[in-house]
Formats: structure tokens, sequence, C-alpha cells
């Protein structure tokens, strides 16, 4: 598949494209609107090394002045963590954001869209949007989820963010057909913490056997697939105090909107983990993403 013409893939992604080199893409949301600065340049410079550090081309994407661009410059990179973009852009507002020429860091459902249209196939996020309430509205599902079910895209994650409704999360994932796909795990990991009694579909162990595995699900017309690498176990929060903290900041969550939900609860988080989520952020991060760039190694030439 050709890149759209609505893109701005920048040249050293569009070569490596062409030239069926590995090409990871890496989301500008946690950069953006997750993280605090400077941590959060730090989290996305530190991604795009460990890109590079293992062979792979990193194409950070974001709506640049009206235009989805895959790979933007370091310039524009620090402009969005230092706040040059207060909208956030899922993959509905993508259109809006071209209209309007505006700037825009990208959830993971506009990421999954922007890499499939300019034929990369390897998304790297901290985990995907989970449910904003336990036993919500059934109509309460994050965009991530819809996106996945109808994307051939795999989004190299620490699992779902599920700190109010994992269990749904899993199930909507599984009614989607969305494989969960688990790295060196036979859990579902959420997100700071690395073990969970949800089960995942399939378990991979090696960089070489996830690409096998992606390149069947994709030559079956499969769609999406989740990821799962556990936190980093240095870095990964204790399951009985990560629920302690969250019982601080459930009630209050409890009242925003799911859209705006990861930002919240990450600033939540830190504040009463006393910044020990934020490293870990941080470490998730550059960790999917030389897990990304491993992969990339073995799917070769560009998305058809």
């Amino acid at each position: 598949m050709e890149p759209s013409s609505i893109l701005d893939v920048r040249p050293e992604v569009a070569a490596a494209l062409r030239d069926g080199r590995p090409v990871v893409a890496l989301s500008s949301a946690p950069m953006a609107h997750s993280l605090p600065w400077p941590i959060n340049l730090e989290a996305a410079r530190e991604a795009e090394a460990a890109v590079r550090q293992e062979g792979a081309v990193p194409a950070t994407l974001a709506v640049w002045q009206g235009k989805p661009t895959v790979g933007v410059s370091a310039q524009e990179l620090e402009g969005l963590a230092r706040g040059m973009s207060a909208f956030r852009a899922g993959r509905r507002d993508l259109a809006a954001a071209v209209v309007h020429g505006r700037t825009a860091a990208t959830t993971l459902s506009a990421n999954l869209c922007l890499a499939y249209r300019a034929g990369i196939r390897l998304v790297v996020t901290g985990g995907v949007g989970s449910l904003g309430r336990a036993g919500g509205d059934a109509l309460d599902i994050p965009d991530d989820l819809v996106a996945l079910s109808r994307t051939p895209v795999a989004a190299v994650s620490a699992g779902a963010k599920g700190v109010l409704a994992l269990s749904r999360t899993a199930e909507i994932l599984e009614s989607f057909g969305v494989p969960v796909v688990g790295y060196a795990t036979d859990s579902l990991p959420a997100f700071y913490v690395r073990d969970t009694s949800h089960p995942i579909s399939a378990r991979v162990n090696t960089p070489e056997e996830a690409a096998r595995l992606l390149l069947a699900h994709w030559a079956l017309d499969g769609a999406g697939v989740l990821l799962a690498q556990p936190a980093p176990a240095a870095m990964a929060l204790d399951t009985d105090l990560y629920g302690q903290n969250l019982l601080e900041v459930e009630r209050e969550a409890a009242k925003v909107h799911c859209k705006d939900l990861t930002p919240f609860l990450t600033s939540r988080l830190a504040r009463v983990t006393g910044g020990k989520t934020l490293q870990a952020y941080k470490a998730m991060l550059v960790a999917n993403a030389t897990l990304a760039a491993r992969i990339a190694q073995h799917l070769t030439g560009p998305a058809t």
C-alpha cells in the first residue's frame, strides 16, 4: 500500500518504507498529554533512540499544522513536549484537525490509522485505553479498542490501562476479535502491574515468533493485534500497593470523560506514588520501542 497523499511522510521514513527497511511508529500523545515536562521529552527521545539502536527507523506520529505527519522532527517533538498543542486527537478528530490546520498529538486510535495509511505495521504505545468506569454504560468503549478491531496494525504495549475495568476491557477485545498476545507472559499486563488474573489468547517468547504470528494473522485477513509486554520488572509497581493507590483516584476518575481519562489518571497516580509511575511509564515506552524494533526486523517489506 502506497502512503496516502494526505500524509506528510518525512524523507527518512519514506525512504525506509520504499526500501523495505524496518520502521516503527511511535505515539505522540504520552509526551504531549500524559507525561509532564521534562520527562515527556526524555521519554520521546529515548524511545526513538531505542528504535534506532535496534536498526529500525522511528516515526513519531502527530498532526502538525493540519498535516498528518509520519516522523516529526526533533524540533517538532520538543514543541509538542513543551505544550505546543492542547489538542489530543483520536481517530474521529483527524479530519477536523486537518481542515482547521491544527497541531495535535495523536492517540492510539489515530496512530493505528496513520501508521496503516503510511504502510507501517507496528505502533508503540504505553497501554491501550481502558474503560472509564467499572460497570459503566455498555456503549462507553474507548476508540482505541474499536480501532484495533478494524485496523491491521499491531500495538506494542504494556497491556491495558485497565485501572477501573480491566475485565471488561479484556472481554471487549475478545468480542471484537482482537488477539491479545502476551510477550513472555501468560496474563494480560495492567500497565504498571506485570501480572493479572486475565489470560492472554496467545503467547510468544521471541521477536521472530511475534513477527510470524502477526504475519499469519494478517494473511488470514485479521485486523489489529494487542501485543502486551509486561512493564520492566525493576520499574513495575507492587500489585497490592497499586491497588491502594487506585482507591484514592477511582472516585475522582468516575467523573472524567473517557477521552480525558489517561491524562487524568497519569497525573493523579504520579501524585500518590511520589512520581514512581512517571518513571515506570517512561521505562515502558522505551522497552516497548525496543521490542517493536526487534519485531520489525522480521516484518519485511511495506504493508500491503
